[in-house]
């Protein structure tokens, strides 16, 4: 491990050189690659140098201990080496972390696709709520937010919602929320009091970059339509809506919220992008497809992943077993100490795993 940091610290150091040259200033391509390298690098670089810091300090205590003839001196030294130890032995496991193998999606944007499942009105009805609670959150980690698409009724009940999530670090925090969501509850329309259960699928997608993917002109076909909806002025008085149909992979994407023909394409465009790349990686890369089943259920839509029970207030991730008694704030997009767990269980299975 510490073969690796070294090598970590003599390449941040090489690049801050580097970077401060007049001739990689002048080739821009090349000192923007440099300085995102020496970015990547930076939070490695940082805490292993607090840990050379730490551990420069402790064999000073233990030189003390084991040479000084004063012994309140050595008392000292060693209730200084004693801290030393606590924090050598938190700092080896944050660089444990930071040295895992990085998923090369995670500081992407994504592209968040939530549908109604099984239950009628009462899943769009808790789609609806959870798209809602996913804006929440990205408001509350001030992630930017464009809807692509939202198909609802009058009653609010969504059947299906696509909308593109930006900002730091979106997709590394938004990757464990594919799957079946389910709900427990009563109904408004039930009259018996009867709890039902209903289901939501979510799926989380990397937003990927043209060079990523290729879309040719005669794989895919254009339509135009006019808007629908739950209502609005624009609302079926202009053809701005677009449905792009690909057909290597049968995947159809729409997007009609804009009131330009031009941005509801480019909207459609980048959805039809990510999961044409999601379809060939889960297609052709049996190794890609085993990791995201293996990093705590990413990916899988058809996995029961959480279930929202609204009678007992509570919300239970069934991969990690946690289960938090606060669902009205959760439903508000106070979902964090859920991500932060996931998150945590997915760098222990990492970490097994390289042990292993």
């Amino acid at each position: 491990m510490f073969d690796k940091l070294d090598a970590v610290l003599k390449r941040y150091e090489e690049l801050n050189e580097l970077i401060s040259k007049p001739e990689i200033i002048a080739n821009q391509t090349l000192w923007q690659s440099y300085v995102k390298e020496q970015s990547d690098l930076t939070e490695k670089a940082d805490k292993y140098k607090e840990y050379l810091k730490v551990k420069k300090n402790m064999d000073e205590c233990s030189d003390i201990m084991n040479n000084e003839k004063d012994n309140e001196l050595k008392e000292l030294a060693s209730e200084e080496y004693k801290d030393c130890q606590k924090k050598i032995e938190k700092l080896t496991e944050e660089l444990k972390i930071l040295l895992l193998p990085q998923d090369p999606n995670d500081k992407k944007n994504v592209v968040l696709e939530i549908r109604a499942g099984a239950g009628g009105d009462e899943a769009g009805l808790f789609a609806n709520e959870l798209m809602r609670m996913y804006m929440r959150y990205a408001e509350n980690m001030k992630w930017k937010v464009e809807v692509i698409d939202m198909n609802e009724n009058e009653l609010g009940s969504l059947k299906e919602g696509v909308v593109l999530i930006s900002g730091k670090g979106v997709y590394s925090k938004l990757k464990y929320e594919s799957g079946v969501h389910r709900v427990q509850r009563v109904p408004e329309t039930e009259s018996q009091g009867r709890v039902h259960t209903s289901t939501v699928t979510v799926a989380v997608l990397p937003e990927v970059e043209d060079v990523e993917v290729e879309i040719l002109d005669k794989d895919i076909k254009i339509d135009t339509y006019r808007s629908s909806g739950a209502g609005g002025q624009h609302v079926n008085k202009t053809e701005s809506a677009i449905r792009i149909t690909h057909f290597p992979t049968g995947i159809v994407v729409t997007s009609q919220d804009e009131r330009s023909q031009i941005k509801n394409r480019e909207r459609a465009m980048k959805v039809l992008k990510s999961k044409v790349y999601d379809f060939y990686q889960s297609q052709s890369d049996k190794q890609y497809a085993d990791n995201r089943k293996n990093q705590v259920g990413t990916g899988d839509r058809s996995e029961r992943i959480r279930t929202y029970n609204f009678p007992q207030g509570r919300v239970t991730d069934h991969r990690i077993g946690l289960t938090l008694y606060s669902l009205p704030s959760f439903m508000e997009g106070d979902i964090e100490a859920m991500i932060e767990a996931l998150q945590i269980e997915g760098q222990n299975a990492l970490l097994s795993n390289q042990e292993l």
